[in-house]
C-alpha cells in the first residue's frame, strides 16, 4: 500500500511535467493531488487532513477490494445510500425524469465525501485490513465533511442531500439537449463529449453522454499560477482570463461555464456584465475573499460567477448567487429573492455594495426602498416569489426569458410580480443609447437619449427582455386591445427598430406586459401589493389599462375632426336637444406609443411650450417618450432628470417617494399658486411642460405670445388669462386625473360628456346646478370643465365653455364661468 501511493505521486509528477511539455495552453494547472486539498494526509496543505497517516491515494482509491462500482477507479469508499432532492427548474431542457433519478456514475464518488452523510476518514481498505477509519482533522461533526460558512450557504462544499441549489448532474448533454435550449454548445467531442477509446480525450469529458461532476471537476489537479486563485479543481479557467470574443470556447480566455453554454455568443460577451469596458469595478477584498476570488479582481473576470454559483445558497433559484432572503452575511438559507442577487453590485456602499467604487453602477436598491415601489420583495407580493421564466408557451423559452401572463397575473391576480428579470435580461443589457447600437463600442450609458429628436427606442438595458405590442380593433377610447403581439429574442447589432418587429423595440412594450390585458383580466386594485400606492389616492381604486389609454391611432394624429375617439354626438340620454362633441375633436394622449402629428406649424403655436428637451420646433407633433419620463424616483426642479445626472439616481420605475411612483407630485393640488410664476411644489406636469407659460399672468413671453393651442386672439394665452383672474389653477379642474391618454383632444375634461369610463351612458351631464367639481375615478379628479363645442387649436371662445343644457343649468361663456349655479370662480 505503502508503495501504491508513491507510485501514484510518482506518476502524477511525470503525468505533471509532460502536460508542462506538451500543451503550453494548460500548463498552468497540472496533476498534483499531494498539494491540493485533495491530499487528507498527514503532509496535506489544507485544513481538513489526517492526525498520523501518510498516505495520499488512500482516501480515495486501492488496488485491491476496491468498490465494484462501473467506470469507478479503484473506490475505496462506500457509496452514500441517501436519497437526493435535486435540481430542476421551469427553464431547464434536460430529461426531467434523468434529473429526479438523482445522481449516478462517478458523481455519486464524490458525494461519498461531500453529501455530508459519511464519515470522511472511513475506507474499505487501509494497511491491508477492511472497513477502517483514519482519524481526521478540520471535518464536520461525525467525521464528516467541514461545513465552511454554513451547511445553508453557498461558501461550504458539504453539499448535503438537498441538491437544488446546485448544479444539475446525470443528464444527457447531447445535440438534442443543446438544440432545446437555444445557447448550449452542441458537445463536439474536442471541447465537451465522450472519452473515445484511440482519440484525444475532450476537455470537458462527458460519461456516457451525461454531465457528472468528473466532465467541469478533475480532483488531481493543481493551479500553478496564484494570480488566478483558487481553481475548484476545473480542468479549465475559473474565471475569465480574456475578453470574451463570443466564438467557439476559448481554453485560454474564456471561463469554465462558457465550454458549454455559449449565451448567443457576441450577445453575452459585449453584453455590460461582461465587456471590459463596462464591467471594470473591481471587488473590495472581504467580498473577494469570501468568494475565493483574486484580491481586486474586476467584475468582467468573474463572469457568470458574479450572479451565479454551482454550489450556491439554499433556497435560492437558477444557482444565483446570494439569491435569498436571508439578512445573514453570507446569506443563509432562505427564500428564493432574485433581487438579492442584482443587490450585490447595484447598492450603495453604505448598503453593502460588493464593489469598491460604485459610481457607475446604478443604485437600484435604494429605489426599491423606497414608499413607493414596484413589488420585488417577497412580502410586497403576498408572501411567495412566483416569477418564473421558462413558462409559457413556445420553444427555447429559458433563454429569452419567457414568462407565461399566468404569473403575471392574467386569471390570477395573487401573482402580480415584478421582479429584475421581468425587465431586464443580464446576460443580453449593454451600455448603449439604444438597444440596436453596437455594444463593442459602450456609450456613456445605457440609458435612453434624453436630448433634442426624443424618440421611444428600448434603451440598451432592455435589450433581449420580453415585451407586447397591443392590437386594436377600435380607436375609441375604452376600447381595450383584442390582442398582443409577443415580443422575445434579440435582433443583433443594427437591429430593425420598426415597433413591429419580433424582438422589442419600445421601452412600452415591457411596461405593457404587465399594465395591461395582457396580464389581467380585470385590472387589479390599488394598494393590493407592499409598497404600493394606497387605495383611494386621487379616488382611485383600481389600477387603469394603459394599453388602452395610450393608444395613439394614425387615424387621430394632426388637427382634425373625428368620429369614433368615444365622444360623443347626438341626443342626451333623456333630453331633447342635440350636441356634437365630435366636431374638431380626436382623441388625445401623452406620446409615449406614437406621436401626436401635431405640429407647432399646424397647431399655430409657436415654441416655448415645453421644457428641454422637448420643445423644438422640429420636435413638437414628431416626438415621443417614455414611461419612465414620468415614472421614477423624484426629480429636484423642472426636469425629469434624475437627481446627479448620468451617473446619479437611476432611471426607471424601480420607486418614488411619491404616489404611482412618479418624479413629482400629482394630486387634485397639482397646479399653480397666484398670478406671479408661482405652482405647487414639485408638480409633475412642471417637469416637461414650461411653468411660466401656466402660472405666470404674462405667460411665457407675454400673453400675446401663442406658446400653447389654448389661445384667443383677443385675450392671448387663455391658461395665462385664467391665471389672472382666478389667481390659482389646478391641472384635474380642465384634464382628466390619469393622463395617459383620453377621448377628447389635449386630454379635457368635458361634464358635458361623461360616459361609460364611469358606467353612465355617453353624453350624461354631471356638475349640474352646483359648484362642487365632480370627482369620478379614475379620471375625474376635481374637474370643472364642461365643453360646449370643441374649437381648433389657437380659437378657443368662452362660447365654447359651459352647459349644454338640462339636467346642467344652460348657461355659457363668462356667466357660466363667474355668475351661474356651476361657477369655478371658488373651485378647491
Amino acid at each position: 500500500m505503502r508503495w501504491f501511493a508513491s507510485m501514484g505521486m510518482v506518476l502524477a509528477l511525470a503525468a505533471g511535467l509532460l502536460f508542462t511539455q506538451v500543451d503550453g495552453v494548460r500548463a498552468a494547472k497540472v496533476p498534483d493531488v499531494a498539494n491540493t486539498k485533495h491530499n487528507l494526509s498527514v503532509t496535506g496543505p489544507g485544513t481538513l487532513k489526517a492526525s498520523t497517516e501518510t498516505q495520499i491515494c488512500v482516501f480515495c482509491h486501492t488496488p485491491h477490494a476496491a468498490e465494484n462500482i462501473p467506470a469507478a477507479p479503484l473506490w475505496n469508499r462506500k457509496l452514500s445510500g441517501a436519497t437526493y432532492t435535486t435540481y430542476t427548474s421551469s427553464s431547464i431542457e434536460a430529461n426531467a425524469a434523468e434529473l429526479a433519478a438523482g445522481p449516478g456514475g462517478t458523481s455519486k464518488l464524490c458525494l461519498s465525501c461531500h453529501d455530508g452523510t459519511m464519515a470522511i476518514g472511513n475506507v474499505n481498505v487501509l494497511n491491508g485490513r477492511a472497513d477502517q477509519s483514519i482519524t481526521l482533522g478540520g471535518t464536520g461533526p461525525g467525521g464528516t465533511m467541514a461545513v465552511g460558512a454554513g451547511t445553508a450557504t453557498g461558501f461550504t462544499r458539504n453539499l448535503g442531500v438537498d441538491l437544488t441549489n446546485d448544479h444539475p448532474i446525470s443528464f444527457t448533454y447531447d445535440a438534442a439537449l443543446a438544440a432545446a435550449d437555444g445557447e448550449l454548445r452542441t458537445p463536439d467531442g474536442v471541447t465537451v463529449g465522450t472519452r473515445v477509446a484511440g482519440q484525444t480525450k475532450p476537455k470537458l469529458p462527458l460519461e456516457a453522454g451525461k454531465m457528472q461532476c468528473n466532465a467541469c471537476h478533475d480532483p488531481h489537479l493543481r493551479e500553478t499560477d496564484p494570480a488566478k486563485g483558487p481553481a475548484k479543481f476545473l480542468r479549465v479557467n475559473r474565471f475569465q482570463e480574456i475578453a470574451p470574443n463570443g466564438g467557439p470556447f476559448n481554453e485560454a480566455a474564456d471561463i469554465v461555464c462558457l465550454a458549454c453554454h455559449d449565451k448567443a455568443g457576441t450577445t453575452w460577451a459585449f453584453s455590460a456584465h461582461a465587456h471590459p469596458q463596462v464591467a471594470d469595478e473591481l471587488y473590495n477584498p472581504s467580498a473577494a475573499a469570501l468568494r475565493e476570488f483574486p484580491s481586486n479582481q474586476p467584475v468582467w473576470k468573474g463572469a457568470c460567477l458574479n450572479c451565479h454559483d454551482t454550489h450556491t445558497v439554499q433556497g435560492a433559484r437558477r444557482l444565483l448567487r446570494e439569491g435569498t432572503d436571508s439578512s445573514a452575511t453570507p446569506k443563509s438559507g432562505g427564500n428564493s429573492a432574485i433581487e438579492q442577487t442584482c443587490y450585490q453590485c447595484h447598492s450603495s456602499i453604505a448598503e453593502g455594495s460588493i464593489l469598491t467604487n460604485v459610481s457607475n453602477v446604478p443604485n437600484i436598491r435604494t429605489d426599491f426602498s423606497l414608499p413607493r415601489r414596484m413589488p420585488i420583495t417577497d412580502s410586497d407580493q403576498g408572501g411567495t416569489e412566483v416569477h418564473d421564466i421558462g413558462t409559457g408557451t413556445g420553444t427555447q423559452r429559458g433563454k429569452d426569458f419567457v414568462e407565461s401572463p399566468t404569473l403575471l397575473g392574467k386569471g390570477a391576480s395573487q401573482n402580480r410580480h415584478v421582479e429584475c428579470t421581468d425587465c431586464h435580461n443580464p446576460h443580453r443589457v449593454i451600455k448603449n443609447r439604444s438597444f440596436a447600437a453596437n455594444p463593442a463600442v459602450p456609450d456613456a450609458a445605457g440609458t435612453h437619449d434624453h436630448n433634442a429628436g426624443h424618440t421611444n427606442l428600448a434603451s440598451g438595458v432592455l435589450k433581449g427582455i420580453t415585451g407586447v405590442e397591443p392590437v386594436y380593433a377600435s380607436a375609441a377610447f375604452g376600447s381595450v386591445p383584442v390582442g398582443f403581439d409577443f415580443k422575445r429574442g434579440d435582433g443583433g447589432v443594427n437591429a430593425n427598430t420598426a415597433a413591429g418587429s419580433t424582438w422589442v423595440t419600445r421601452e412600452y412594450q415591457v411596461c405593457l406586459k404587465c399594465h395591461s390585458n395582457h396580464a389581467y383580466d380585470t385590472p387589479p386594485a390599488l394598494g393590493s401589493s407592499g409598497g404600493g400606492t394606497p387605495s383611494g389616492t386621487n379616488g382611485l381604486t383600481q389600477f387603469t389599462n394603459q394599453a388602452m389609454e395610450f393608444q395613439a391611432p394614425a387615424g387621430h394624429r394632426g388637427e382634425l375632426t373625428t368620429f369614433d375617439s368615444g365622444a360623443f354626438a347626438g341626443t342626451p340620454p333623456g333630453q331633447s336637444y342635440s350636441v356634437n362633441f365630435q366636431t374638431n375633436n380626436h382623441r388625445g394622449w401623452h406620446v409615449v406609443i406614437g406621436p401626436t402629428g401635431r405640429t407647432n406649424a399646424i397647431r399655430g403655436t409657436v415654441p416655448g411650450s415645453f421644457q428641454a428637451p422637448w420643445g423644438g420646433n422640429a420636435d413638437v407633433g414628431t416626438q415621443t417618450m417614455y414611461c419612465s419620463d414620468c415614472h421614477g424616483s423624484n426629480t429636484t426642479g423642472n426636469t425629469v432628470v434624475p437627481d446627479g445626472g448620468e451617473n446619479g439616481n437611476p432611471w426607471g420605475p424601480h420607486g418614488s417617494t411619491n404616489n404611482f411612483i412618479l418624479k413629482g407630485e400629482w394630486s387634485a393640488n397639482t397646479g399653480t399658486n397666484g398670478r406671479d410664476a408661482a405652482y405647487t411644489a414639485n408638480a409633475l406636469c412642471f417637469k416637461c411642460h414650461t411653468n411660466s407659460n401656466y402660472a405666470d399672468r404674462n405667460g411665457l413671453g407675454g400673453i400675446s405670445n401663442r406658446t400653447t393651442g389654448f389661445y384667443n386672439s383677443s385675450r392671448g394665452n387663455l391658461h395665462a388669462y385664467h391665471t389672472d383672474k382666478i389667481q390659482h389653477l389646478r391641472c384635474t379642474w380642465c384634464h382628466v386625473a390619469v393622463p395617459h391618454g383620453w377621448k377628447n383632444k389635449a386630454l379635457l375634461v368635458n361634464l358635458n360628456d361623461v360616459g361609460p369610463e364611469v358606467g353612465l351612458p355617453a353624453g350624461t351631464q354631471v356638475k349640474n346646478n352646483t359648484t362642487t367639481p365632480y370627482t369620478n375615478p379614475p379620471y375625474y379628479l376635481n374637474a370643472v370643465l364642461k365643453v360646449r363645442t370643441f374649437a381648433t387649436s389657437g380659437n378657443w371662445d368662452q362660447s365654447n365653455c359651459g352647459s349644454v343644457g338640462a339636467p346642467g343649468n344652460g348657461a355659457s361663456g363668462r356667466d357660466w364661468m363667474r355668475d351661474s349655479s356651476e361657477n369655478c370662480q371658488n373651485a378647491p
